[in-house]
């Protein structure tokens, strides 16, 4: 009986997970079938040495969601089409610009260049001389949030490159949040001040 349950469960969920996916495929069809050209948030996230594929699809997500300008996967983040990816990433990840045209591209030269193109550049980091987000002065120009490595952060030479460091506040014993839950905040929290500044 235990078997045959556990059989059927997962005859269940491989069905819904198929559902679920041709949902998506549909609607991503659709919609490039449209050619939607919703206008895009002045907002680049750019990935330093991420290492997790499933926080790379989850942000690649949140990415379409947001409809930010682009994610820039640096160094040795998983890129597309890995599969961890795309099945997090719920096919969004077809919908994002997502830059990684060198697959040796540096973090501080990415940084660099979106300076250089008016960007102005936020380390989002536990740094000490991180200011919280609610806190922090955002710009109103087109802005590019940098987050790190799950273990080690963002690099120092690229915080020194960033216009300021700011960081979520915690007050539980951990210090940070997990990568893709903290890109979230952070763009939603750029989201409403937009949306606020534009009434």
């Amino acid at each position: 009986r235990v078997v045959a349950n556990n059989i059927s469960f997962l005859v269940r969920e491989f069905k819904a997970d198929q559902e679920a996916w041709l949902h998506n495929v549909d609607r991503n069809r659709q919609r490039k079938s449209e050619e939607m050209t919703g206008v895009k948030h002045p907002v680049v996230i750019v990935l330093d040495n991420v290492r997790s594929a499933h926080n790379v699809g989850n942000i690649l997500r949140l990415a379409e969601a947001a409809q930010v300008e682009s994610v820039r996967l640096c160094g040795m983040t998983p890129r597309p089409p890995d599969r961890k990816i795309m099945k997090t990433a719920l096919g969004a990840a077809e919908l994002v610009d997502v830059s990684s045209d060198d697959a040796d591209a540096s973090t501080l030269q990415t940084v660099l260049d979106l300076k250089a193109k008016g960007y102005d550049v936020y380390g989002v980091e536990t740094a000490e001389t991180a200011i919280t987000l609610w806190d922090a002065p955002i710009s109103s120009n087109p802005v590019a949030f940098v987050f790190g490595n799950e273990l080690i952060g963002v690099d120092v030479e690229v915080l020194e490159e960033c216009k300021s460091i700011i960081c979520l506040p915690t007050y539980g014993n951990k210090n940070s949040l997990n990568i893709a839950t903290c890109v979230g905040i952070v763009t939603w929290d750029y989201l409403r001040r937009v949306s606020t500044q534009s009434r």
